[in-house]
């Protein structure tokens, strides 16, 4: 059975053919496209089958509702009323066209369905191309010159594949092969989607015969049954094609289309590449259509090249910035991580902890320089290592005086536990350096530890020639004024870290303390060690 929508004034009437879910929304590129305020981009989704329709909401902001009742998914029945934010349309079912005449080469619903091939072997497309098809009735003549035209292909797509070898980034990898599309195929535009991590394909770059940016989207329907299907489809009346559910090939005057998929390595799809022509002074042939597909499977191996070497660029900024300051497993999980390393971040919650030695500048004076530089070297190792043992991240040296933090760029349910616990063995790990120290005759040190939680500021800061990772804010500050408020051997945190803590140790609740910049008086805790 097929279907029709139908708005109740009568203004807008769509077809529900092929079995590719459609989507209802205010883009144009909608499969059906309803400009209307209260209709979300993405508003709906509605699936058919011989025997009922099924609507199911994508989370739109004035819902959709079924004979008045709001509804997340359900069966229509023809006669029922779908309303989409405040527009309704009814579900009627749609007469069946008569067929056309197989000798004009018509499938069902009127359209010329030329080709679809299954996309998984690029390199089969470039062999139909240099193996040129004869039959009979050619000439010697004429083979020679489809020999010759064979070899002007193979010829031009040797020079786009060394020119796409050039690109130095994805935009202007992604601009080349739009620029090669123009060159050797007669369309009114271009466009490339690529499939972003969440697994949607999303528009990189839309060219129309100007060179200038199109707003005309992709029609989804075709993107996505080429795409799901790993299928190049030719048609040469796309708006009546019955594969393309969608109404927007309709609005957007589309006579003659060719998608085809970007197929990478282990069969994985990249995107798809899409050229179409809007009038029908030139419609694709046969052989534009295996060119296509060769020159889409050429960019599709340049795509899947300049996505590998941006990401290993990536890995190595990532450790050549981050392993100094990062437990190993930590690093490894931020080089692989999809976030591109770029100037800037974003608010998050932080556990931060400051330690610093006490009377440090009076016992330097009373030190030669390489046994000052022997003594830091031995505690800072074991300081940090308390640090990295429970996957912190160390932010800087400043001096004699050490910030770490938990909590950015990857946080843990247990940040604030592990911060305690750092801190902790911090002050067990230097009671053994000390001994061994006395044993030897040489300085002891003390140290004071500052804690706080809290929300701040987390990013690379820098020029794009030096970035470095770090947080900043109040919370930050706060922790470094406990700091230099902590006693010889004593760690002091905030009652916002307290209250954080899932296992907290023995705690005394020290007077309230007077910090700068702060108009009230700060409640401190003090660790009672053991």
């Amino acid at each position: 059975m097929r279907y029709r929508l139908t708005a109740s004034d009568g203004s807008h009437s769509f077809e529900l053919r092929g079995k590719t879910p459609l989507v209802v929304g205010r883009a144009p590129a909608s499969d059906i496209p309803v400009i209307d305020p209260t209709i979300s981009r993405r508003h709906a989704e509605l699936e058919c089958s011989d025997d009922r329709v099924i609507v199911r909401d994508l989370g739109s902001s004035n819902g959709t509702f079924l004979n008045g009742t709001r509804v997340d998914s359900a069966v229509v029945a023809v006669g029922d009323t779908l309303t989409f934010g405040k527009v309704a349309f009814k579900l009627q079912q749609a007469p069946i066209a008569p067929p056309r005449e197989q000798a004009e080469g018509r499938g069902p619903g009127g359209a010329t369905i030329v080709r679809q091939l299954p996309v998984r072997d690029p390199g089969a497309s470039i062999d139909s191309i240099t193996t040129p098809r004869y039959d009979g009735t050619v000439s010697s003549d004429q083979q020679t010159g489809l020999a010759d035209k064979s070899r002007q292909k193979l010829a031009t797509l040797l020079e786009v594949s060394k020119g796409l070898g050039k690109a130095t980034d994805i935009d202007s990898l992604l601009e080349k092969i739009v620029g090669y599309a123009y060159q050797i195929l007669e369309v009114d535009f271009v466009a490339i989607l690529l499939i972003d991590d969440h697994g949607e394909l999303v528009p990189k770059i839309a060219r129309d015969t100007r060179g200038g940016e199109s707003g005309r989207a992709v029609p989804q329907s075709i993107a996505r049954t080429a795409v799901n299907e790993k299928v190049a489809i030719l048609s040469d009346n796309a708006g009546e094609d019955t594969r393309f559910g969608g109404q927007s090939i309709v609005m957007q005057q589309i006579r003659s289309a060719i998608c085809c998929p970007l197929i990478g390595s282990e069969d994985r799809a990249l995107g798809v590449l899409y050229i179409d022509n809007v009038t029908a002074a030139h419609r694709f042939s046969d052989d534009d259509f295996e060119f296509c597909i060769a020159f889409a499977g050429i960019a599709a191996v340049a795509i899947e090249n300049g996505q590998f070497a941006q990401r290993i660029q990536r890995e190595i900024l990532t450790r050549n910035n981050f392993e100094r300051f990062f437990t190993p497993q930590l690093a490894k999980r931020i080089a692989e991580s999809s976030e591109t390393i770029r100037l800037g971040g974003e608010k998050c919650p932080v556990a931060v902890l400051f330690s610093d030695i006490r009377g440090f500048t009076a016992l330097a004076e009373t030190m030669r320089p390489d046994d000052m530089a022997s003594l830091l070297t031995e505690y800072f190792t074991e300081m940090v290592d308390c640090v990295f043992r429970y996957e912190g991240t160390l932010d800087k040296f400043i001096g004699d005086e050490i910030m770490a933090q938990w909590g950015a760029p990857i946080s843990t349910f247990d940040d604030v536990d592990r911060t305690m616990s750092a801190a902790i063995e911090m002050m067990h790990d230097l009671d053994k350096l000390n001994a061994s120290w006395r044993h030897a005759g040489r300085p002891e040190l003390q140290i004071g530890i500052g804690l706080n939680f809290g929300e701040a500021f987390a990013g690379n800061i820098g020029s794009e020639r030096r970035l470095e990772f770090t947080v900043i804010g109040d919370t930050v500050n706060t922790a470094k004024r406990l700091c230099s408020a902590a006693g010889p051997r004593e760690i002091l945190l905030t009652d916002a870290f307290r209250r954080a803590l899932r296992n907290p140790p023995k705690l005394i609740e020290c007077p309230p303390m007077e910090l700068k910049n702060k108009t009230q008086p700060v409640t401190v805790y003090r660790v009672v060690l053991e």
